[in-house]
């Protein structure tokens, strides 16, 4: 059985009801554990519970994750 665990989230509101959510997650299967980074889109409904839209799962290692960024930083 796969089991996932959030260990930290954060998110940034954008337009009326929108958000971008990061998280740092582990994932622990039969075979072993692994760690990674999650960015998911969602939104929120008239009582404010969160739902989501798409996800993509990012590698943990740390020189992966400054490449992404450095490359999100640099479209203007």
């Amino acid at each position: 059985m796969v089991k996932f665990k959030t260990l930290k989230a954060k998110e940034v509101k954008f337009g009326r009801n929108s958000f971008i959510e990061i998280s740092k997650r582990k994932v622990v299967t039969p075979v072993g554990e692994n760690v990674f980074f999650a960015v998911s889109r969602g939104y929120y409904l008239p009582d404010e519970t969160k739902r989501w839209r798409a996800s993509i799962a990012l590698p943990s290692e740390k020189d992966k994750r400054e490449k992404i960024a450095y490359l999100i930083k640099s479209f203007e």
